[in-house]
């Protein structure tokens, strides 16, 4: 609640001229019964014929006043919650995108989206026309309230006695919807969470025939979505019409009171005419409390799951003065690495230095910690013990934005933006790349060929996450992404999996002419054989290391991989 009242008193003014606006419309409201007691008592009980044209002429006069406030009023309201809204959006949108991974392993899409869509637009309902009304139907009140008691004071206890019931009818009410929309919320996200994924994962349910279990499965969350909102219009059913009758009854009530006391003449005709439209002001109040609160309700449910995901902390800190190197060259280095994760041990004791320019090749079985080291180099987690330096500096003290820019990554799953090939390659280089750059990264990652013979070659627009391509083009669309960041880093895990012998071997080629540092993470013994030191990684430990021709001599694990992949006899290799 305290991050919406910073975005309330950022516009203050605003709200206050929007105010301003309304009590100006509602002081006019007022004086229309001022003036029809008038009419009553002065021009046709009285008779003073000379009295009705300026009288109407006030009431022509209050009533382009009063439609006048309400417009800027309305208007002034809906803009800056427009306004809020935007912002709110943007910032809940920025944290996200600011916390660590481990958050985004731990939490579900459709929550996220539920968050940024359907509740900032609850909250931009309360502050535009819900909130609105509500501080509209507090002030009207009591005007209404204090001229009823101007007029006749004892018989203005009535409307306040009804005014008092409808308060604590809608706090009680309040209370019991507040859970209800706080379980449609958790709801709301379950059910776009699982539409989500289905949308995204389409191929692998139809490809495994599993159309009815997903659509048993959404129904059964939709089944739970709809007893909720059953339950919540059941609540509003219960109270609302109490808002209702007691709107309906109250004005009849206060004509007979007022004319028991017309005819005793404790109370002008005109002063009961007044006091009856003083009523119908304030029975549109009470009408209105029901939906109100209803809508209220729902704001501060979603106002509450927003702020859960303000309170998370990125577990990934920058320093207050990060080290900023002046030039980033490409040494990397892991002294005595460890790395777990919750009771998992992932690495142990991890050692090894790769200077500028130099390829470090890694290999391993599924599990073995092969991702991990990617994973603390770019400081997506941070080590237990040990180090993970660049250029001689503990990457825990170095700025976020120059690690992370300065390391091109080609990740294990590729990702890929709705959007253009020349989009997807520049990753947001626009004003930096021009075409030729692009097209010779696409070159080097054997990207070239198929893409020219694209309809609109690299301003094809390709389908979410990359749909059309082949799981090979996707791999190489992303490494000619890497490359063209030209960074001097370049870290490549499991990128050429989907590839066939000859084109991994013609991206391998390209890859050392590249000045940059490459740390290439793979299962098949062709595409590290040329780096400069292989590593073996088994339980999280380094079990060898060496050249491809040292570890094939050793006669180890690199060696019994090797046989396997080749599939020829071990007393044929020639060391």
């Amino acid at each position: 609640m305290k991050k919406i009242l910073k975005y309330i008193g950022h516009y203050w003014y605003a709200y206050l001229f929007a105010i301003i606006c309304m009590v100006t419309a509602i002081v006019l409201d007022m004086l229309y019964p001022v003036i029809t007691k008038s009419i009553v008592d002065d021009v046709i009980i009285g008779g003073k014929i000379e009295l009705l044209t300026g009288l109407l002429a006030m009431i022509v006069i209050i009533g382009a006043g009063r439609s006048l406030g309400g417009y800027l009023k309305e208007l002034t309201f809906d803009t800056v919650s427009v306004k809020i809204a935007a912002k709110l959006r943007k910032d809940l949108f920025a944290h996200i995108e600011s916390l660590s991974v481990d958050y985004f392993d731990d939490t579900n899409t459709g929550e996220l989206m539920a968050r940024v869509k359907d509740d900032v637009d609850a909250v931009w309902n309360a502050l535009g026309y819900v909130g609105m009304l509500m501080i509209e139907v507090i002030i009207h009140v009591s005007m209404v309230l204090y001229c009823m008691f101007t007029l006749n004071w004892k018989l203005a206890f009535l409307p306040l006695a009804a005014m008092i019931l409808m308060g604590i009818t809608a706090i009680i009410m309040e209370q019991k919807l507040d859970k209800i929309y706080e379980a449609i919320s958790e709801e709301n996200a379950k059910l776009t969470a699982i539409a989500e994924e289905n949308l995204a994962g389409v191929r692998t349910v139809k490809a495994f025939a599993r159309e009815k279990f997903e659509i048993q499965k959404f129904l059964s969350h939709n089944q739970q979505y709809y007893d909720l909102n059953i339950q919540q219009a059941k609540t509003l059913v219960r109270f609302y019409p109490i808002f209702q009758f007691t709107g309906k009854l109250l004005p009849v009530v206060m004509v007979i009171i007022g004319g028991f006391q017309v005819v005793h003449g404790k109370m002008t005709l005109g002063s009961l005419v007044a006091f009856s439209e003083y009523c119908r002001n304030i029975v549109w109040p009470m009408e209105m409390l029901g939906w109100i609160t209803n809508d209220l309700s729902s704001a501060v449910a979603s106002c509450k799951k927003i702020n859960k995901i303000y309170q998370q902390e990125s577990s990934i800190k920058e320093q207050e003065n990060p080290v900023v190197l002046e030039q980033v060259k490409g040494d990397v280095s892991f002294e005595h690495v460890s790395f777990a994760r919750g009771n998992q041990k992932i690495l142990e004791d991890v050692s090894f230095t790769l200077p500028q320019g130099k390829t470090l090749g890694v290999m391993g079985a599924t599990g073995a910690g092969k991702t991990s080291m990617i994973n603390l180099l770019t400081r997506f987690f941070d080590v237990e013990k040990g180090s993970v330096k660049l250029d001689g500096v503990d990457v825990r003290e170095l700025s976020l934005q120059q690690l992370r820019s300065n390391i091109g990554a080609v990740m294990q799953d590729v990702f890929l933006f709705s959007d253009t090939i020349s989009e997807n390659i520049r990753m947001g280089q626009r004003a930096t790349m021009e075409s030729p750059a692009m097209a010779h990264a696409a070159k080097l990652a054997q990207a070239q060929g198929f893409i020219e013979k694209m309809p609109e070659t690299y301003e094809t627009v390709i389908g979410e996450r990359g749909v059309g391509l082949s799981g090979g083009q996707k791999q190489r669309i992303s490494i000619a992404r890497a490359i063209a960041k030209q960074n001097p880093v370049l870290i490549l895990d499991d990128s050429t999996s989907a590839l066939d012998m000859e084109t991994e071997y013609e991206i391998q080629k390209s890859l050392d002419t590249l000045d940059a540092t490459k740390i290439i993470i793979a299962h098949r013994i062709s595409a590290v054989r040329r780096a400069d030191e292989i590593i073996f990684l088994e339980g999280g430990t380094i079990k060898e290391r060496g050249t491809h021709e040292e570890l094939l001599a050793r006669r180890g694990l690199y060696y019994d991989t090797y046989v396997a992949q080749m599939g020829i006899a071990p007393g044929q290799i020639s060391c």
